[in-house]
């Protein structure tokens, strides 16, 4: 049996394995990034690149904190704090943010092309350690699953069986992974259509999933999170649609 939450003595102070994974998930992330990024053949100038990078960071923290809030705008405005409110976030926001920021930027600099091929594989790496740590904390961080009683119903430090949704994710993740590993190595897509991909179906998988996890209603049945699905899954069926043509 394992206890949750998991956490780690590190410098005399304990740690909660969630932002410890995340960390490292994020550090293992850029590395991949830098390695195939040095292998790419596709070269962008410093001055794209640094748009992009700043495009991307600016907007995944505004995005992932801003989400992160308003899953729960009662409390958010009811108690409001600055240290509350920081420590809120979401890959939903991060990521749909993100790509609003790096398309800002590429108006910026005038640049056309897609741009995200080359981190899709570093960010579901990241995103797998990051669960794994999700999964490690339990009920001690709102990462985790309602009740059930499924097989597939574990405890995870309270009284309840719930549902093991960080392991959800990584099953899903990891599927996905080798989903587009088979696309990209047909080499029969034009660029940013492996990023699209994987926008797309990580945005469906998480609207369905945030029903057997805690959400607070917004619009009839439906929590900001699955809101902010809706509207990246619409942006990029549109935007898939030219794919499919090229492809045929």
């Amino acid at each position: 049996m394992m206890d949750f939450p998991v956490t780690f003595n590190i410098f005399g102070k304990t740690i909660l394995a969630h932002p410890l994974f995340e960390a490292v998930g994020m550090f293992l992330g850029m590395r991949y990034y830098f390695y195939l990024k040095r292998k790419s053949t596709e070269k962008l100038s410093f001055n794209t690149s640094a748009a992009v990078l700043i495009g991307a960071t600016a907007g995944a923290l505004i995005g992932s904190k801003l989400i992160g809030n308003l899953e729960n705008p009662y409390a958010l405005f009811e108690n409001f704090s600055i240290r509350k409110f920081w420590s809120n976030n979401t890959i939903v926001g991060g990521l749909a943010f993100g790509l609003l920021g790096v398309e800002m930027a590429k108006k910026i600099v005038h640049h056309k092309e897609s741009t995200g091929d080359l981190i899709v594989f570093p960010l579901i790496l990241a995103m797998i350690i990051g669960r794994i740590g999700c999964f490690l904390t339990g009920i001690d961080e709102e990462t985790y699953g309602i009740p059930t009683d499924s097989v597939f119903g574990m405890h995870l430090g309270d009284q309840y069986l719930r549902h093991p949704v960080a392991l959800y994710e990584i099953a899903f993740l990891i599927v996905l992974w080798i989903g587009l590993k088979y696309i990209q190595n047909l080499k029969k897509y034009p660029s940013g259509f492996i990023f699209q991909l994987f926008m797309l179906g990580y945005f469906i998988f998480r609207f369905f999933l945030d029903f057997i996890k805690p959400r607070v209603e917004i619009i009839g049945n439906l929590g900001m999170i699955q809101m902010v699905c809706i509207c990246v899954i619409i942006y990029y069926i549109y935007t898939i649609n030219t794919k499919i043509l090229y492809l045929k």
